[in-house]
């Protein structure tokens, strides 16, 4: 049986400088990660995890913003 990894709590201190870090670059490189990683006071796997799941928050909120969006009419005429 393989055992399943507990679920990593973020502070909200944690959490506003992953997002800083976020708005800065959305692939930070193995480098980035780790000082990431020892500035938030977790592993840079962790790190990884966190970043993939805030990519993909932010493609589907981008494709909710561009479907709500009306910049792109059915019809031109």
């Amino acid at each position: 049986p393989v055992k399943k990894k507990s679920r990593t709590f973020y502070s909200a201190e944690q959490l506003e400088e992953l997002e800083k870090m976020f708005q800065e670059d959305h692939y930070p490189d193995n480098e980035k990660r780790r000082e990431i990683a020892a500035v938030v006071g977790v592993t840079p796997q962790r790190i990884m995890v966190w970043f993939q799941n805030r990519r993909a928050k932010w493609r589907k909120s981008e494709k909710l913003s561009v479907k709500g969006n009306k910049k792109y009419p059915t019809s031109s005429a």
